[in-house]
C-alpha cells in the first residue's frame, strides 16, 4: 500500500462520482486532501486540549523492543563514536532560529528529563511498549528559538537506505507536543544501537517510520519543498508513505 488513506481517497473519488481514478495527479490530490483531513480530525478530537498518546506501566514493558529499518550505520565514524561509548556524539540545532547550537550529550543529559511509557506501532504490524527518557524537544525550541517563518522541523540522521541518508520532520504543533522528546535511554539503559543509539526521536503520536533514529541534526524550515524528494520524510519520498501518520 503506498498510502495508508487509500481506501479514504477512494471513497472520495466514488462519491464525487469520478470516472477518472487512474489519472494519478488526481489520484494523488484526493490522498493529500485526505491526510489533511485526517490529521485535522486526529487533533479535533482532543476536544480543546492537547491530545496525548497513550503512557502504560513498567508492567506492561515488552520483554524485547525489536529494532526496524537501519539495525546501525555502517561508517567508520560512526563505529569510532560507537568506540567511545557516544561521548562526544553531538545534535547541531539550525536553520530559522535565533540561536543556532551544537548539544553533546552531556548537554542533553543535564536538560530537564521526561519519562513516558508508550507503545510503538510500526507500520508493518508490530508494536512494542517501552519505556523513553529524554528531554522534550520543545526545551531545546525555546532555547533555539524558532522565527516566525518556521513552519516543520527536520530530523537528520546518520544511518544511509540505498544510498540515502534517512531523515524525517514534522509541524511545530508536533514539535511542541510534551511526549516529543530526544530519547537517549530505553528501558532504563542507553539506547541500544540496534534501536538508534545515541539519540532518536520519539514522536509518540505518529507511526514508527516518523521516529527518526540515530539523529544529528534538527533544522527549522519555512517548507520541506526543497529537501529530499520534498514529500517531508525518507519513506514519503519513496514509497508514498503519508507525511502525517498519526496513530
Amino acid at each position: 500500500m503506498k498510502r495508508r488513506n487509500f481506501l479514504v481517497a477512494a471513497g472520495s473519488a466514488f462519491l464525487a462520482g469520478c470516472s477518472k481514478i487512474g489519472d494519478t495527479a488526481l489520484f494523488e490530490k484526493l490522498v493529500d486532501g485526505a491526510e489533511n483531513w485526517h490529521r485535522g480530525l486526529h487533533r479535533a478530537l482532543g476536544g480543546g486540549r492537547i491530545p496525548m498518546a497513550p503512557e502504560f506501566s513498567r508492567n506492561d514493558v515488552s520483554p524485547f523492543f525489536r529494532g526496524n529499518g537501519s539495525q546501525t550505520v555502517d561508517t567508520d565514524e560512526y563505529r569510532a563514536a560507537e568506540a567511545e561509548g557516544f561521548a562526544n556524539w553531538q545534535l547541531a540545532v539550525g536553520g530559522l532560529v535565533a540561536n543556532p547550537m551544537t548539544l553533546s550529550m552531556e548537554d542533553i543529559r543535564a536538560l530537564p528529563q521526561r519519562t513516558q511509557i508508550t507503545r510503538h506501532d510500526c507500520v508493518e504490524g508490530w508494536s512494542a511498549i517501552g519505556e523513553w527518557i529524554g528531554p522534550q524537544l520543545s526545551a531545546i525550541l525555546e532555547a533555539a528559538q524558532p522565527s516566525e517563518d518556521a513552519r516543520f522541523i527536520v530530523f537528520y540522521c546518520a544511518d544511509t537506505l540505498g544510498g540515502s541518508e534517512y531523515y524525517e520532520s514534522c509541524d511545530m504543533d508536533d514539535a511542541y507536543h510534551p511526549q516529543t522528546i530526544i530519547a537517549h535511554q530505553l528501558n532504563g539503559e542507553a539506547l541500544p544501537i540496534r534501536n538508534g543509539a545515541p539519540l532518536r526521536l520519539r514522536l509518540e503520536r505518529q507511526l514508527g517510520y516518523k521516529h527518526a533514529k540515530y539523529l544529528t541534526g534538527i533544522e527549522a524550515v519555512a517548507s520541506l519543498d526543497d529537501i529530499g524528494a520534498g514529500y517531508g520524510g525518507y519513506w514519503e519520498d519513496r514509497a508514498g508513505y503519508q507525511w502525517y501518520a498519526g496513530i
